[in-house]
């Protein structure tokens, strides 16, 4: 029997979950009624796959796990897809107002790293999001700033292929002045000493 038992738990593979979950906050709620008043806890949950897919659930109830499982099966209803470019960063920056928030989200380039906090730091790391600079200006609420963060990246476009063209040839264009120049440079330090080898040859004609 417990051979049986044994080789049934190594056949059984665990369910990888498909998306990461982290609890932003946890809130005790009282409602008055009649009776008294009656004490509920509010779970404010992030959910992605780190991959461009995130979203955010709240969930109310009696007990603080009931409360989390009703956030995350609300995230998943709400789930929104976050453009990424190639050097993990967001495609243009934000500059987005949202109730008592505000979020000044910027791009930046590989190896700088996510500098945010609170629940816009939670969330840019479940998006996927590798390298942003950002600053929030208002309320540190992190119900709302979780609610303006989402928002803002709902207003991320992706970047158009010519728009990528376009940064290509800029990149060219800079390469080739850059060439130009110096063979430019390389022409004149050439003429240089003939015009003084033909000075030397004068006085000796003299």
């Amino acid at each position: 029997m417990g051979k049986k038992n044994l080789n049934k738990a190594k056949g059984h593979q665990k369910e990888q979950k498909e998306f990461e979950e982290e609890v932003l906050q946890i809130d005790r709620v009282t409602r008055v009624v009649k009776g008294g008043r009656r004490l509920r806890f509010r779970a404010t949950v992030a959910i992605g796959d780190k991959k461009g897919r995130v979203g955010i659930g709240v969930g109310k109830a009696s007990e603080v796990v009931t409360g989390i499982k009703k956030a995350v099966t609300k995230a998943k209803k709400d789930l929104i897809k976050v453009p990424i470019t190639d050097g993990d960063t967001i495609p243009h920056e934000i500059n987005f107002k949202y109730k008592s928030a505000r979020l000044i989200i910027l791009p930046a380039s590989s190896g700088t790293g996510v500098i945010a906090g609170g629940s816009l730091r939670k969330i840019l790391n479940l998006a996927g999001i590798k390298n942003v600079l950002s600053k929030n200006i208002g309320t540190r609420n992190a119900l709302v700033v979780a609610q303006a963060s989402i928002e803002a990246l709902k207003t991320l476009r992706p970047l158009r292929s010519h728009d990528k063209k376009k940064s290509e040839s800029k990149v060219e264009v800079k390469t080739t002045e850059k060439e130009d120049k110096k063979v430019e440079s390389e022409k004149k330090d050439e003429k240089k000493p003939k015009i003084k080898s033909q000075s030397k040859k004068d006085n000796s004609d003299k």
